[in-house]
């Protein structure tokens, strides 16, 4: 993220990443990884389409998922071709479930180890969290975990983007990229803590989400309900920023004689972002063929795609800072331990694939 931030501020006309790959590795890359990463974004909203029509089982168990796909998707593009506008003020709604759910789940765990509360497998300590072992002497699968965490990750870069589409991207783009660490360390290792402080790890079991399992051991009995409805937010908001992307992405990637790079009387590419919403909609055949592994098939695709994009991204990086571009410009927003901080994270990237 401090590589594309450096990147974006140097030149604050692209604001698409895809373009400093075209830009510092040529462009036949610019071509392949700018499809690329639209494909990615197509293949995301397709695994959170899955797991909204999952989500809404929980509800209308009788159902099918494709239904719930299709009003979904119905609705979100909706927003997405009205104006900016609403996508950001919808974007900011679905945001502000989770993060006050989580808020309200760390403040939970606080409050218990304050006053020494008593739950079913006993006493809330700080201690819960080494009494019981660690995770990581428990065998190969703490790296099978990886994977889907990095899925999780996926679009961390939109912020780049979107920040580069603001009034003032010279102070916007270093305040959100500079940011996103504090958000890490609250919103998941804020979130782990307390998962881990209020009941032991080994008391949890894999068949309930652990958000469910810590608000019903916590004495909420409507906890179920609630939480399938903040993993549906949050899908939903995935799902959202996938369509805006996409949209974006087909648009800046198509010819100027396309019909896909043309914007309609709001200024926006109506178009690129109907073609988008159809692929995306293809899922439903994917439910249908493999129903049980749709979930994993699509996430495992989505994570190789953009460990490729990201890498490359480090690579178009270490050109920039090689380039004339860099030697003669204003370096206002600098990556740190450039190039060994690049490197590195290639190798965790290589890693991880």
């Amino acid at each position: 993220m401090r590589a594309l931030g450096e990147l974006l501020l140097s030149d604050t006309n692209q604001t698409v990443f895809i373009g400093f790959i075209k830009k510092y590795l040529g462009e036949r890359a610019g071509f392949i990884m700018g499809w690329t990463y639209w494909l990615g974004w197509i293949v995301i909203a397709m695994a959170e389409l899955t797991a909204i029509g999952n989500y809404m089982r929980y509800w209308f168990p009788s159902i099918p998922i494709w239904i719930w796909g299709i009003v979904f998707l119905a609705v979100l593009y909706s927003i997405n071709i009205i104006a900016v506008r609403a996508f950001g003020e919808t974007e900011f709604w679905f945001a502000m479930i989770k993060i006050v759910a989580i808020l309200a789940m760390i403040a939970a765990g606080v409050i218990m180890v304050i006053l020494h509360t008593r739950t079913e497998s006993g006493i809330t300590h700080l201690s819960t969290l080494w009494e019981h072992g660690l995770i990581a002497d428990k065998g190969h699968d703490v790296l099978s975990a990886f994977q889907m965490a990095f899925f999780a990750f996926l679009g961390v870069e939109f912020v780049g983007i979107t920040a580069s589409e603001t009034k003032n991207p010279e102070s916007t783009i270093p305040k959100s990229i500079n940011s996103i660490i504090i958000r890490i360390l609250i919103f998941y290792i804020g979130a782990l803590l307390a998962i881990m402080v209020i009941q032991p790890w080994t008391h949890y079991s894999s068949e309930m989400s652990p958000f469910v399992q810590v608000f019903s051991g916590i004495g909420v009995p409507a906890a179920a309900g609630i939480i399938n409805f903040v993993v549906l937010t949050a899908a939903a908001s995935s799902l959202n920023s996938s369509l805006f992307t996409t949209g974006r992405m087909l648009f800046a990637l198509s010819d100027k004689k396309s019909m896909f790079s043309k914007l309609n009387h709001r200024a926006i590419p109506m178009n690129a972002i109907t073609f988008s919403t159809i692929l995306v909609a293809t899922v439903v055949l994917i439910n249908y063929l493999f129903p049980n592994d749709a979930f994993s098939i699509v996430t495992s695709i989505a994570s190789a795609t953009f460990i490729v994009i990201y890498a490359t991204l480090m690579v178009a990086h270490i050109k920039y800072r090689k380039s004339a571009d860099y030697h003669k410009g204003q370096q206002l927003f600098k990556m740190p331990g450039a190039p060994i901080t690049n490197y590195l994270t290639i190798l965790f990237m290589g890693t991880i694939f």
